[in-house]
């Protein structure tokens, strides 16, 4: 008889270890496809703090559990919400196979190991971005995503709806206007202040910290996780950690999912990354993630991302080819580019709603693997900031050539007893 649920010890001690679990989602019991009468599928969103509060109410399914390792966070998110369970550990969570989904909105050194978790337990991962705070991390989600056939999606929208920034028009617009072969190829495409795009250096981490008491609504241990321990300062947690590299990557973090990932789109590298990344930065801190100038990433064919940091080029184009420029408000120096888009068809359409994928068991747009590709261009740029130095990178084998120092941020090590 196949089992549909372990125990409590049982299923912690296969999340400490690594081991691989499985749970039967309800919506499989009664077959392929199968969803409870009334269509409804359930969700549970792991890290109800900041961002996470806003995933309690997304429609397409029902709240049924919360968790966070702030016991007032929990609280706040279980208020007036009647039949909604709270967790302080998500492996109790993944436990139960009345849930359907798991959002994961922690901070980004847990979005790997509990995204792995949830697709081992069966369930279908809505994670925040970034996907991972590292390759490594990201090659494990994608192969786990992969094997275990679970649905997948980043919570970053613009490569499939809305205006992007500044542009007034869908990216989809922008893909046409490339696909016209007006503006040439390779083309250089830069992100900064001058193309619309804030890289929020005020996430840059502070180097001043002392030890502070840990506060007793906090499970600091289990918020600290993978990370390597660091004493408890409240500038580390909860709406500041993005400030260091332990746990993210400050602003190139928070926003490079949302920025890079339609640059990606636009320059049809879902399937492969940057050779050649170049950062001009100040050094940086072992702890603390500070402010960068400019990077550079070169691709095989010779395309190329700009990052534009400091402002260098305040009239930079977004996009830059032999044939003409394209600038913000969807401006172009190519007199007739917009009578060519018209004449193109309109891109295939993308599953965009996460809900019907989940039935329908088709891939989200953003799914684990295109969303692992754009999250390395943002590790690629992380690297070679925390580096000071041009990388070489091989994106079929995924590893940095000739650069021991350079791998090891690759795959760094978690702490005991966490590790993928």
């Amino acid at each position: 008889m196949m089992r549909t649920s372990l125990s409590r010890r049982a299923l912690l001690k296969s999340a400490m270890t690594g081991a691989a679990f499985m749970i039967v989602p309800r919506r499989l019991l009664g077959g392929q496809g199968y969803v409870s009468p009334n269509n409804e599928l359930t969700k549970a969103v792991v890290g109800v703090g900041g961002m996470g509060s806003g995933h309690l109410g997304f429609p397409g399914s029902r709240l049924v559990a919360a968790c966070d390792v702030d016991a007032n966070h929990l609280a706040s998110a279980l208020e007036g919400r009647t039949g909604v369970k709270g967790y302080r550990d998500y492996r109790e969570l993944l436990a139960d196979p009345g849930i359907d989904i798991v959002h994961i909105a922690t901070p980004d050194h847990w979005h790997g190991l509990i995204s792995i978790h949830a697709a081992e337990a069966g369930k279908d991962v809505w994670c925040e971005k970034p996907m991972t705070r590292t390759i490594g991390e990201g090659i494990a989600v994608r192969d786990t995503i992969r094997r275990t056939g679970r649905m997948f999606r980043i919570n970053t929208w613009f490569r499939f709806e809305d205006s992007f920034y500044d542009f007034g028009t869908p990216v989809w617009r922008i893909r046409k206007a490339i696909d016209s072969g007006m503006l040439g190829w390779p083309l250089k495409i830069t992100v900064g202040a001058a193309t619309g795009f804030n890289w929020k250096f005020e996430w840059s981490g502070r180097t001043d910290l002392t030890p502070m008491p840990v506060p007793p609504e906090l499970d600091y241990n289990f918020w600290l996780g993978p990370a390597q321990w660091k004493p408890y300062h409240p500038d580390r947690v909860h709406a500041k950690f993005r400030g260091y590299w332990d746990y993210s990557g400050g602003g190139l973090s928070d926003m490079g999912q949302h920025y890079l990932d339609p640059v990606q789109y636009l320059l049809g590298k879902d399937e492969t990354s940057p050779i050649r990344i170049e950062a001009d930065a100040p050094p940086q801190h072992p702890d603390a993630a500070g402010r960068w100038d400019y990077v550079v990433m070169k691709y095989a064919d010779g395309c190329e991302i700009h990052l534009d940091g400091a402002g260098r080029y305040p009239n930079a184009p977004f996009i830059e080819g032999p044939g003409g420029k394209l600038f913000p408000g969807f401006q172009s120096t190519i007199p007739r580019l917009a009578h060519a888009i018209k004449q193109l068809p309109d891109p295939p359409p993308q599953m965009t709603d996460f809900s019907e994928s989940v039935r329908r068991r088709v891939p989200f747009a953003l799914n684990a693997d295109n969303a692992f590709r754009s999250t390395t261009i943002v590790n690629l740029a992380i690297a070679a900031i925390r580096l000071g130095r041009p990388l070489k990178f091989d994106p079929d084998r995924l590893c940095f050539l000739d650069d021991a120092e350079a791998n090891r941020l690759i795959h760094q090590p978690m702490r005991s007893p966490w590790h993928i």
